[in-house]
């Protein structure tokens, strides 16, 4: 009778061992999927970022090509005092 009570306490215990395995494994595979949807939201996100930086770039350019043109008149001084810094190079090296 004792040993009877001593089994039946074990396969208590060994029930609530498989019950607690069970709902760890049940857990452990929830957190792989929630695991795995963060990396694809990381990728799409990542790929977002990449996207946006190079819209970024583009206008950065559109912008200087703008200020350029709109300021033709401080391009050719830009472009007439390099000249003359030019020839005054020149004039030196020939010396």
């Amino acid at each position: 009778m004792y040993f009877e009570a001593m089994l039946e306490g074990i396969k208590k215990d060994i029930e609530k061992l498989i019950a607690l395995y069970e709902k760890e494994r049940e857990k452990n595979a929830k957190l792989l999927d929630e695991l795995e949807q963060c990396k694809a939201d990381r990728d799409k996100f990542q790929k977002q970022i990449e996207e946006l930086e190079v819209q970024m770039d583009n206008l950065h350019l559109a912008e200087a090509f703008k200020a350029q043109t709109d300021s033709n008149d401080g391009a050719k001084e830009k472009i007439d005092s390099l000249i003359k810094e030019i020839d005054r190079c020149i004039a030196l090296l020939e010396k």
